[in-house]
C-alpha cells in the first residue's frame, strides 16, 4: 500500500510501473514539509519516510536560525497501521485528505512542534522521476506537491518560535518509488561510464492567486531528463508553463546559489519570469539525512525507539567542504513578470543542486566552483 489511501488520490493518476508492490530494497514511501516566515530568520524542514523491505520507519526535524542547524532523528521497526504514520514521539495526523494535516513533535532532545498545515491550491501531480545507473533503475519515483500555510508552535531548547498562519508559509510533497535508501550497498563493479553528476532545481511557490511548481533535472551535458512546469489558479484551472530556460547565481567561490531567473512560457506563448532569490540556505544533507548525509541517512537502523540530536554550525570550516556535495534548500522569495501576474510577489521553497559536472554551469568536474 502506498501511504494513507484518504490521503493521496491513486484513483486519479496511473502509477509508473513496478511502484506499487516493490521487492526493491530502496522502495519507500516519504513525506517532506519545510516551513517559513518569509523573512529568512528561520527555516523549518520535517518528514517521516517507511521503507518496507528495510523493516524501518523514521522522521526528523531540521531547524535553522543563524548560522546554525540543529536537527532530531527518528527510528523505529516499521509497522502495519500505515494510516496512524508515528515515529516514537513523532506523528502525523490527517485532518483533511489534501487540504489539512497536523504534524506533532513530542519533546526530544529539547525539540518539540505542534503545527498545522493549510492547502491553499490543489495538489501539483508531478511527472515520473527515473535514474539509471548502467541497466539498473537506481531511482523511479511518483510525487505530488502542494504549497500552503502554516500555525501552530515550534520549541527549541524551551524557546517558543510562534508560526502565525499569516506569515508562515511553506511547501509539501509525497513520493514513493524507489530510490537510494538505508546502509549502503555492496559496491559491485565500478558503473561505466562513471557518474558524473546531476543538476536539480525544485521550486514551489505561493502567490496569491496562484501557485506555481517547478521541476527539472539536467545531466552532465545538459540535457534535461525531467522538466515539469504547472501553474494551479484558486479556481482549480491547471496550466503548463513550457520549457522553462534558467540562470542561476552563485556566491563566488561556492556552489551556493543567491537566486535565479527563470523564463517560462504560457500556453499561447507569452513569456512569464520568475526572478527568485534566497533569504536563507538549508543544506539538507547537515542533519537531514538526504543524499551526501555522512551522519545520517533515511532508512538507516539504528535499533528500536533510536532517537538523537546533532547539531551544526554551517559556517564551520570543517562544514564547508561538505555543502557543495549536496543540494540545498532555501527560503525563496519570488517576483513574477507576465500576463495577468506582472510584479506579483510569491514565497516558497527555492531548492537547488548542482553536484559534479554541470558543462552550461561551466562546472567540468565536482571541485569547480563559481566565478
Amino acid at each position: 500500500m502506498i501511504g494513507p489511501l484518504d490521503e493521496y488520490p491513486i484513483h486519479q493518476t496511473p502509477l509508473p510501473i513496478g511502484l506499487v508492490d516493490s521487492s526493491d530494497r530502496n522502495f519507500y514511501d516519504r513525506c517532506y514539509f519545510n516551513a517559513h516566515d518569509r523573512t529568512g530568520d528561520v527555516f523549518v524542514i520535517t518528514g517521516a519516510g517507511y521503507y518496507p523491505n528495510l523493516g524501518t520507519k523514521d522522521a526528523f526535524v531540521l531547524v535553522r536560525r543563524g548560522d546554525v542547524q540543529t536537527a532530531v532523528h527518528l527510528g523505529d521497526a516499521i509497522d502495519s497501521d500505515r494510516l496512524n504514520q508515528h515515529v516514537n514521539g513523532y506523528r502525523i495526523e490527517v485532518v483533511e485528505p489534501l487540504r489539512r494535516l497536523r504534524i506533532v513533535l513530542e519533546e526530544t532532545e529539547g525539540i518539540a512542534m505542534d503545527m498545522t498545515w493549510e492547502g491553499s491550491f490543489d495538489v501539483v501531480q508531478e511527472q515520473p522521476h527515473i535514474m539509471r545507473t548502467g541497466s539498473r533503475i537506481t531511482l523511479q519515483a511518483q510525487r505530488f506537491a502542494q504549497v500552503g500555510t502554516w500555525s501552530g508552535v515550534v520549541t527549541v531548547d524551551g524557546s517558543d518560535i510562534a508560526v502565525d498562519p499569516s506569515t508562515w508559509v511553506g511547501t509539501r510533497d509525497r513520493s514513493w518509488g524507489i530510490r537510494p535508501v538505508g546502509e549502503a550497498e555492496p559496491a559491485g563493479r565500478p558503473a561505466d561510464p562513471p557518474f558524473e553528476g546531476m543538476w536539480w532545481l525544485y521550486v514551489p511557490l505561493r502567490f496569491a492567486e496562484f501557485a506555481i511548481v517547478l521541476i527539472m533535472q539536467e545531466d552532465p551535458t545538459g540535457f534535461r531528463i525531467l522538466n515539469d512546469c504547472t501553474r494551479v489558479w484558486k479556481d482549480g484551472r491547471v496550466e503548463q508553463l513550457g520549457w522553462p530556460r534558467v540562470r542561476i547565481r552563485y556566491v563566488p567561490g561556492t556552489r551556493t546559489p543567491t537566486g535565479a531567473t527563470i523564463d517560462c512560457t504560457t500556453a499561447d506563448g507569452s513569456p512569464l519570469t520568475l526572478e527568485v532569490e534566497s533569504r536563507l540556505a538549508v543544506p539538507i544533507h547537515l542533519g537531514g539525512g538526504y543524499g551526501g548525509d555522512p551522519d545520517w541517512i533515511h532508512g538507516t537502523w539504528k535499533g528500536e525507539k533510536f532517537t538523537e540530536r546533532v547539531t551544526y554550525d554551517v559556517t564551520d570550516e570543517s562544514n564547508a567542504g561538505r555543502v557543495m556535495f549536496g543540494v540545498i534548500d532555501h527560503v525563496g522569495r519570488a517576483v513574477c513578470h507576465g500576463p495577468g501576474a506582472e510584479g506579483v510577489e510569491g514565497f516558497g521553497l527555492f531548492e537547488h543542486g548542482a553536484l559534479g559536472r554541470h558543462d552550461p554551469s561551466g562546472f567540468v568536474d565536482w571541485f569547480t566552483l563559481a566565478p
